[in-house]
């Protein structure tokens, strides 16, 4: 098994563009989850499934049916954030973007600072505000996100940080130089 220090060089070599040792997942030992030991376990098993049936109905592009089935879920277990961000995606899908965020907020709030879903709403807001042009309200939710271990969010957080991106680009343009030095020469 290689080190980590083995797999920073790596990705140094086949990803130029990535800050050095910035090793997607090594610090991310076991999938995220949510902690959902404080629920009561049969209403948490009927949230649940309301839950599976709206993200059903949302694939199937039945957006009312998802919505009312993830507001039943939230009546049922109102402090329980999942049911939060799974109606903000419907939402965001519905062309409600202030819907989504109040929702995604709610989601954030319950979830605390660790979990899945809260991942996955601070990537879900990140998008919603890029697409609101919050780009810096955006980069902190990406960072916060790839702190929990989004390697997309991570992505995404690089991507807006005007730095990083002049830096990497430097980087790549060291790089090409010294594996084609007669290119640059004619330069």
């Amino acid at each position: 098994m290689a080190s980590a220090h083995d797999r920073a060089v790596l990705q140094a070599i086949f990803n130029p563009t990535t800050p050095f040792g910035d090793i997607p997942g090594l610090n991310q030992e076991e999938e995220l989850t949510d902690d959902d030991s404080g629920f009561d376990i049969e209403l948490l098993s009927q949230v649940k499934e309301l839950e599976m049936r709206g993200v059903s109905a949302a694939e199937a592009g039945d957006l009312q049916a998802a919505l009312q089935l993830f507001s039943q879920a939230i009546q049922i277990l109102p402090q329980r954030s999942s049911a939060y961000n799974n109606r903000a995606q419907a939402l965001r899908l519905q062309g409600d973007t202030a819907g989504a965020l109040q929702d995604l907020d709610r989601a954030i709030t319950l979830s605390g600072t660790t979990g899945r879903t809260v991942c996955q709403a601070l990537v879900q807001r990140g998008l919603l505000r890029r697409l609101i042009c919050q780009n810096d309200e955006a980069r902190e939710d990406f960072e916060k996100a790839a702190a929990l271990g989004s390697e997309f969010a991570r992505q995404q957080a690089v991507a807006l940080n005007p730095y990083a991106a002049l830096c990497n680009k430097m980087l790549t343009d060291v790089i090409n130089k010294l594996r084609n030095p007669e290119v640059s020469e004619m330069l």
